[in-house]
């Protein structure tokens, strides 16, 4: 292979330094290079596609043309930016703007101080969003604050504290009207009885603003005066980078850039890095030149003129938009239609990270069918300036272009220099429409715009123009449909005529890619009425100037545009949300320096906000270390006739290929292997591992192992067919009571109805990753892993290499997030990697790829439920009956577990005398599901609260009603015999009622309903009894050591994992507590099954409880110890009292345990005490839906939660909204999408869509429940963990409530098929009307789906 000839120097600075590069690789992204080469691990990699925000950096650099830095400083997404784009920029990343060893920034302080890290992997990127607003906008507002946070995702914390923390330097909006008196109401506490002494303060206070250091935007990094000088004195010449397979070009001028244009005409122009980069990656696309003209002025420049608009191609999307907005200000109105449609759509177009980078130029050139840009620019009469060697030219951005036909294309050797975007005109209207899975930073299912000219004076259409996005391979221009609609008079005849030409003309076949067809037609005509009506409002304001009077909708199909209808006009608007979060303030009688019930910042908060938290891929490179990639089956269910390794071992830097051959102890179970033998059973199955000296070498020898299979049958993805084929995992689990059959001869009423619930991905920030590390002696192990149990890891890897336990300790610093996908799946993923480290001899790094981990983990269980409720007139429920199925996927996993959880938990708070409950597992070929928060439970209890609604609906009461007329009242049993007493749930309900004004908002909401024909609101509360804990005693046990040194201080470590939920920061409060000394005195260090053997998973909402008992045990011990010494020296410090213990030889090293809570079920009887104890809560939400496209929007969401006595009440809020914002994700974004071959597709933050900032309700209020105990914990506190989850269900039902509202208001027939996620799609079909009725629909067995539902 020739070598290649020198690069010229890559030349920029990060966080103040100059690096040069002589050796770089163009492949390289900017993430990889600060990872690996700077190691500044702060900036972390998530997802590898920009879709998350993690790996968020600022990027500053300088104009060339107005000689000021550039927007002066933007966010950028660091694994999209190619290395060798950052030519003379400055790179700021999380470390070089602050750090605990010298100086915090004020960013960084506040959102640790104002509690909005949880398992803080996601930080470093929040952090670095909100501090280059500050750069640019030292008091934003909250409106810029939500747009510079749009484009980061957090799993963790529901958003709302780190919002909290970025409106501290927000300018005041509509906040308090009292702060200017410094009396702010949501600082002051309040008493929540008049009664004196006890716990009986209510506080709403979680940190304290005066204690936040003041930003000084002086005291910043100044941009580097050696860039300032370079821009001044720009390098003319072209700079080449040559790497192994790729060279980068970048030329100085147009000149050069053109004749380089006409030397490789089929190199691709790389700028943002936003199309090509995920293609790269995903579709092993490969250009062997690349050509960047980021230094070319000519491609920046901005012209007005009085006829138009002209902005260079090399303009940022960002750039676009304040080019926008600026023009729209300037202009009068009638100038601006095009405009204002092109800031509309660019407002909710990706993330900010994106905008920064993406080009207009190449987001119009790449042609994407999803594009929200190019069907205005189309309808607008945009024109492309071309620029080639042989001069200029000038084309049509038309139907032609967007087809790609190549006599309207660009020429291979040209490129496009800017696009010309001409005024509207007197007469003219534009609008722009997009309706995507959520509000924010999603691809849309389906966009359009619409231009329309009058006659001047006069209703008939002149000029008509309408382009979709989303319905065909490129932009689809309607040109036919709008050809024959000239001259027609703008009203309902010419509507019918439009939807009748448009549904022709923009035709879907139903195996469409992408799916949702009928949605997707439906969208065609339901933005075409919007636009109707918004024309139509727009010409009733111009009446007077028209000769003809306007004719009104005054048919029955269309009826007047009246106030009712003018809703439909208006999109959702994008808030700030804001809230209340009220708790119980310690006993006024607790001593200061007891921490215990006080709002403790998380122990590592400022470590994740300066990027110091070290996460396990964080940890240096060990010497002689080598990078594993998995191989991973492609089909569902086949023999393995071969597999063919030569080729990929025959590759540079490929040390070798673990296979089921290489393990020399057990290979998981006899159904369950780590690595296949003989047969796949899905899809994602991991087949072999390449162990290779990097990363990349590793994954492009993944694609040279040649695997030959031979189908099987049967192949299984849906429930239905696993009922079909009683294809199962498990004996099916029942639960009997009372007499069901009898009990419904008796009753007056019955329902029958189904459940589908979709499954989710866990999405945890952090990917599965490992690190084995082979000691030179006695076989022993050391491993790093992600874990929520990490002697399962142990125990695993022990059984896969067959030797001791003892040999091998597994390491767990902290963990970023978990949700139960990190309980079972690393043991398999740590004992593959162990066999490499092991067969190598060399330490061995697993990191899942975020598209490999969401295809092999599984997540939740998908479910099917089916019921049979009877009930009296009153809405009194005699009897229940539920059957219910769970996919569990191709092997048992946690499916029997989670079968058995949700059979217990099916009943949730509700007091019915005769029920049957039945659970079945179903084997699938699909990866097999697992443990995830709630575990089954929040998809069980939708069955149940379907069925009241269902009642409700039958009984013509209202669902709140039946809910309390059904709840448990009194102390009782539940289904399966143990006893409680419901009066926590009857206070938390009634409190919840209370707080939200829910009777009040109820008939505002029926106001609001009857006022208005296309929006809807709803409104729904839902209660929650929930069971902590396992189902066994043996799960219940904890261990802790706690060592006190000379010095006095104290080391304190425990069974449990830090996944956020802040387990090491309330365990120090207890030890805090128990040893009367403050946290400053204590640290945790890690994990360590060297440490603590034995351990439990970190799970099932109890961490806290048994480790926090095991904690105190061991606190005691030592206090015990050293009693006498105090007694005789009560005056003395505690340094003095240690020194004197160790002088008189006093053990201080103890080890605390706790045996756990007793805890056991008897299947065959169907009895037994299997929860230690329960959670009670209740949450309200009331939401609006656009019923002509499915969107809808969060107005308020009410939280009332048990927590008894918290132990940290700024941790347990966060685990409530957390868990809330994960649970709506669950009922109405989060869509899990598979082909009829069993291939996940929704493998990535661009198809999967977790809840963003944008989500959250606009008002969102959570109180813990005040003055309430249970003796059975440590100090009378509760688990929080995944009890919120169900509650996002309120959010569920309240779009249920407004989807009934339509359906009733429409006479349409009453549905018992519940689905969830509620999404767009399926909100807008449900409120079906004349656009729904007259969209064609495909008979199912004449096409093959795109996806198909396996629930």
């Amino acid at each position: 292979m020739p070598c290649p000839p020198p690069s010229d120097e890559l030349v920029f600075f990060v966080n103040g330094r100059k690096v040069i590069e002589r050796n770089v690789d163009p492949e390289g992204t900017l993430l990889t290079f600060l990872r690996k080469n700077l190691r500044l691990t702060g900036t972390k990699y998530a997802c590898g596609g920009g879709g998350c925000g993690a790996c968020t950096v600022m990027v500053s650099k300088n104009d060339p043309v107005s000689k000021k830095i550039r927007q002066r400083h933007f966010s950028v997404t660091a694994c999209l930016v190619p290395i060798c784009s950052l030519y003379g920029t400055a790179v700021t990343t999380v470390e070089g703007i602050g750090s605990i060893k010298t100086r915090i920034h004020p960013v960084q302080e506040r959102i640790a101080k104002c509690h909005g890290t949880q398992c803080g992997f996601c930080t470093p990127g929040m952090v670095m969003s909100m501090y280059t607003l500050l750069r640019n906008h030292p008091q934003p507002s909250e409106e810029q604050l939500m747009e510079a946070l749009g484009g980061n995702l957090c799993r963790c914390s529901g958003y709302r504290p780190i919002l909290e923390s970025g409106r501290t330097f927000c300018m005041d909006s509509d906040g308090c009207q009292q702060k200017r008196t410094g009396q702010c109401c949501l600082d002051q506490e309040e008493s929540a009885s008049s009664t004196p002494g006890r716990r009986n303060e209510i506080s709403t206070k979680l940190f304290s603003k005066e204690e936040f250091q003041p930003l000084d935007p002086t005291q910043e990094l100044i941009f580097p005066p050696e860039l300032l000088r370079m821009t001044e004195n720009p390098e003319k010449r072209t700079l080449s980078f040559y790497g192994e397979r790729v060279t980068w070009i970048s030329p100085g001028t147009l000149k050069d850039l053109l004749q380089l244009k006409v030397k490789h005409p089929e190199a691709p122009l790389i700028l943002g890095n936003t199309s090509l980069g995920p293609t790269v990656k995903s579709q092993g696309q490969f250009h062997p030149i690349l050509l960047s003209p980021a230094r070319i002025p000519e491609l920046s420049v901005v012209t007005k003129t009085s006829e138009g608009l002209t902005i260079g191609a090399g303009c940022s999307l960002a750039q676009m938009k304040d080019i926008l907005a600026e023009r729209i200000s300037e202009l009068p109105e009638e100038k601006t239609q095009t405009y204002q449609a092109l800031l509309k759509q660019l407002q909710s177009l990706a993330g900010q990270q994106i905008r920064n980078m993406a080009s207009l130029g190449g987001h119009i050139v790449s042609r994407h069918c999803y594009s929200d840009l190019n069907p205005v620019l189309a309808v607008g009469n945009a024109a492309l300036n071309l620029v080639s060697a042989e001069g200029t030219r000038q084309i049509p951005l038309n139907e032609h272009f967007l087809a790609g036909l190549e006599s309207t294309d660009l020429k291979p050797e040209e490129i496009l220099e800017s696009v010309y975007i001409p005024h509207s005109r007197k007469g003219e209207f534009v609008s722009a429409f997009r309706q995507a899975q959520c509000q924010q930073n999603a691809l849309p299912h389906v966009n359009a715009s619409m231009r329309v000219l009058f006659k001047e004076g006069t209703d008939s259409v002149e000029d008509l123009s309408i382009a979709y996005g989303g319905v065909g391979t490129t932009t689809v221009c309607a040109q036919k449909s709008c050809q024959q609609l000239l001259g027609r008079r703008w009203n309902e005849l010419m509507l019918d005529e439009a939807c009748r030409l448009l549904l022709d003309e923009v035709s879907l076949p139903g195996s469409a890619l992408g799916g949702r067809v009928e949605f997707k037609r439906t969208l065609v005509v339901s933005f075409l009425f919007k636009f109707y009506l918004e024309v139509l409002q727009e010409l009733k304001k111009l009446a007077k100037l028209l000769s003809v009077p306007v004719s009104a909708l005054d048919s029955r199909r269309y009826p007047d545009i009246s106030d009712r209808f003018l809703s439909a006009i208006k999109d959702f608007s994008v808030t700030t949300p804001r809230g209340v979060q009220t708790y119980q303030s310690v006993d006024s009688c607790q001593p200061l320096r007891d921490p215990v019930g006080h709002p403790i910042m998380h122990l590592s908060g400022l470590k994740h906000a300066t990027g110091e938290a070290m996460f396990c891929d964080d940890i240096p490179v060990v010497d002689r270390e080598l990078f594993m990639v998995l191989v991973t089956s492609s089909r569902a269910h086949a023999k393995i006739i071969s597999i063919e390794l030569s080729e990929a071992l025959e590759l540079p830097g490929v040390v070798d290929v673990i296979t089921a051959e290489d393990i020399p102890g057990t290979n998981g179970a006899e159904d369950d292997r780590f690595l296949a033998v003989d047969e796949v059973l899905c899809v994602g199955q991991i087949i072999c591992a390449v162990v290779a000296e990097t990363d990349i070498q590793a994954k492009r020898a993944t694609e040279k192992v040649k695997i030959t299979y031979e189908d099987l049958e049967p192949v299984i993805f849906t429930i239905q067919d696993a009922i079909k084929h009683n294809s199962f995992l498990c004996p099916e689990k029942k639960l009997e009571k009372g007499n069901v059959e009898e009990a419904f001869e008796k009753v007056d009423q019955t329902v029958e109805g189904e459940v589908h619930v979709g499954g989710q991905e866990h999405f945890y920030m952090e990917t599965q990753r490992v690190l084995v590390i082979p000691k030179t002696e006695d076989k022993e192990l050391d491993i790093f892993v992600s874990t929520q149990d990490p002697t399962h890891v142990q125990k695993t890897v022990s059984a896969t290499l067959n030797i001791p336990i003892n040999r091998i300790t597994c390491h767990v610093k902290r963990v970023g997030g978990g949700f139960g996908g990190k309980v079972g799946r690393p043991a398999a993923l740590g004992a593959i990697a162990a066999v490499g480290a092991v067969k190598t001899g060399h330490p061995i790094r697993l990191v899942l790829d975020r598209e490999d981990d969401m295809l092999i983990t599984g997540g939740r269980h998908p479910l099917f439920g089916k019921y049979k409720v009877g009930f009296m007139n009153n809405g009194r429920i005699k009897a229940l009956d539920v059957e219910c199925y769970i996919n569990g996927g191709c092997t048992l996993d946690d499916s029997e577990m989670v079968t058995e959880f949700l059979i217990l938990k099916l009943e949730n708070a509700y007091k019915i005398r005769n029920l049957r409950f039945r659970g079945r597992a179903c084997r699938t070929n699909l990866p097999s599901n697992t443990a995830f928060r709630g575990f089954g439970f929040p998809q069980g209890t939708l069955v149940t609260e379907s069925c009241i609604t269902a009642v409700a609906a039958r009984c013509g009461l209202l669902p709140e009603k039946i809910r309390e007329k059904n709840m448990y009242k009194t102390v009782d049993k539940t289904i399966y015999k143990q006893a409680f007493s419901p009066e926590p749930l009857i206070r938390c309900w009634n409190e919840c009622l209370d707080k939200s004004s829910f009777h009040s908002r109820r008939t505002q909401v029926d106001e609001f309903n009857k006022k208005n024909y296309w929006k809807k609101k709803g409104i729904a509360v839902v209660p929650m009894k929930f069971s902590v804990g396992f189902a066994a005693t043996s799960y219940h046990q904890a261990a802790a050591l706690v060592h006190i040194y000379t010095d006095g201080s104290v080391l304190v470590t425990h069974g449990g994992n830090e996944l956020g939920q802040g387990i090491h920061t309330k365990m120090l409060q207890v030890a805090s507590r128990e040893l009367k000394i403050p946290m400053s005195y204590m640290h945790i260090c890690e994990t360590s099954t060297a440490a603590v053997p034995n351990t439990i998973a970190t799970a099932a909402s109890i961490g806290a409880d048994v480790n926090g008992r095991a904690v105190q045990n061991a606190c005691q011990i030592l206090l015990k110890r050293l009693e006498p010494i105090i007694k005789k020296n009560p005056e003395g410090t505690w340094e003095d009292w240690i020194e004197a213990a160790f002088e008189q030889r006093i053990s201080l090293s103890a080890t605390g345990y706790f045996r756990g809570y007793k805890a056991f079920m008897d299947w065959d009887k169907g009895e037994g005490d299997p929860f230690p104890y329960y959670v009670y809560g209740a949450a309200c939400s009331e939401v609006e839906i656009d019923c002509l496209t499915g969107a809808h929007k969060k107005i308020r969401t009410d939280i009332v939660m048990d927590a008894c006595c918290s132990l940290n009440p700024a941790i347990d809020i966060g685990q409530i909204e957390g868990s809330f914002i994960q649970g709506m994700g669950l009922y109405t974004t989060e869509e899990l999408k598979y082909s009829p071959e069993g291939i996940l597709y929704s493998r990535s933050p661009n198809e999967y869509k977790i809840p963003t900032i944008t989500d959250v309700p606009e008002e969102f209020n959570v109180s813990l429940l005040p003055s309430s105990q249970t003796p059975l914990t440590i100090y009378s506190s509760k688990g929080l963990g995944e009890s919120g989850m169900f509650l996002g269900s309120s959010v569920f039902f309240a779009i249920a409530d407004a989807v009934a509202s339509v359906r009733r208001e429409r006479d349409i027939a009453e549905d018992f098929t519940v689905q969830s996620p509620a999404t767009p799609e399926w909100v807008r079909m449900a409120c079906a009307d004349q656009f729904t009725e007259m969209i064609p629909r495909d008979d199912p067995k004449t096409f093959k789906p795109w996806s198909i539902p396996i629930a």
